[in-house]
């Protein structure tokens, strides 16, 4: 599995290097696929769907149903990373809302459409399973279909991996550029620039870090709720400044003020220990947020984690 991991990281930062244009050639192409398979899923297994799955409805009442859907905010997390390559856009003050609507969009409909399915056709035993998705395949095309699921989890984290790398190696050209980062960092901080130097350091880093855990046989569970907490904070930094700086009475002052209210680190942090290790990236179909750690705003019932949707 790390082996799996060091190969996405040197595969990432290569794509990288070519430049924005490239790799997001190649991000268009897998989020196609990777949509492709997961509608894919839904449909050969509908015709296993039973109604009766549908019962009892919220067996753990509607609290466990509100402390789960704090989850779902992981699920979106991550799309903070592209507005460190906001100049590479032609038009970034009309592309980058219209990007953000389409994908907010995409991924709820693909998102309600995977949990419809996973409850209709798995049922019960959706909240016990690994790998949900892959038993959505299964039942659609039998138990060979869950190499595709495998497939599908070594997709999503190939193209999660290259947009934090694009956009941390582009922060890291600005802030050389800037004076935050020493001046040999600077060079591909300007639009059109691929920022090689960032890009190298930022990978060479992942790679040493990812051989530590290797050496040293490290759970890397401790890591999930700094993760956590530390989205949090930019989630809560960053709506709290949409608050301040956008115009008053605007839809979008309201909208950040909703999201601060919710972005809080005290309103996600922890009540209790963290769930072993990570979810299965099939988990998190979607978006950046591929970590869960059994967290919840409040005390959540026995057992219950982000799986439990």
């Amino acid at each position: 599995m790390l082996a799996v991991s060091g190969g996405v990281i040197a595969a990432t930062a290569i794509v990288n290097a070519f430049g924005i244009r490239m790799s997001g050639r190649i991000q268009v192409w897998l989020a196609g696929l990777l949509l492709s398979v997961l509608l894919l899923a839904v449909g050969l297994s509908l015709p296993h769907a039973r109604a009766a799955n549908l019962h009892p409805f919220a067996p753990h009442g509607w609290l466990a149903v509100a402390t789960a859907g704090g989850l779902l905010l992981w699920s979106f997390a991550g799309w903070e990373a592209i507005t460190h390559l906001a100049r590479e856009f032609g038009r970034p003050a009309r592309e980058l809302p219209l990007a953000a609507g389409a994908a907010v969009a995409i991924v709820g409909i693909a998102y309600l459409a995977v949990a419809g399915a996973s409850v209709l056709v798995l049922g019960g035993s959706a909240g016990r399973s690994n790998a949900p998705i892959a038993d959505l395949l299964a039942a659609g095309l039998g138990g060979r279909a869950r190499v595709g699921a495998a497939v599908i989890s070594v997709i999503l984290t190939f193209g999660m991996v290259s947009v934090y790398l694009a956009a941390g190696a582009k922060l890291g050209s600005a802030l050389g550029r800037d004076g935050g980062l020493p001046d040999w960092f600077a060079r591909g901080s300007e639009a059109g620039e691929v920022p090689r130097r960032s890009l190298a350091v930022l990978a060479a880093l992942a790679l040493l870090v990812l051989s530590v855990i290797a050496v040293t046989r490290t759970n890397t569970g401790w890591a999930v709720p700094f993760v956590t907490a530390s989205l949090a904070a930019v989630y809560a930094i960053g709506t709290a400044a949409a608050f301040r700086l956008l115009p008053r009475r605007s839809a979008g002052r309201r909208c950040a003020g909703v999201a601060f209210r919710h972005s809080r680190p005290e309103r996600l942090s922890c009540s209790g220990p963290p769930r072993e290790g990570p979810l299965p990236a099939d988990h998190y179909p979607y978006g950046g947020g591929q970590w869960a750690t059994g967290c919840t705003s409040r005390p959540a019932p026995p057992g219950c984690h982000a799986r439990d949707l």
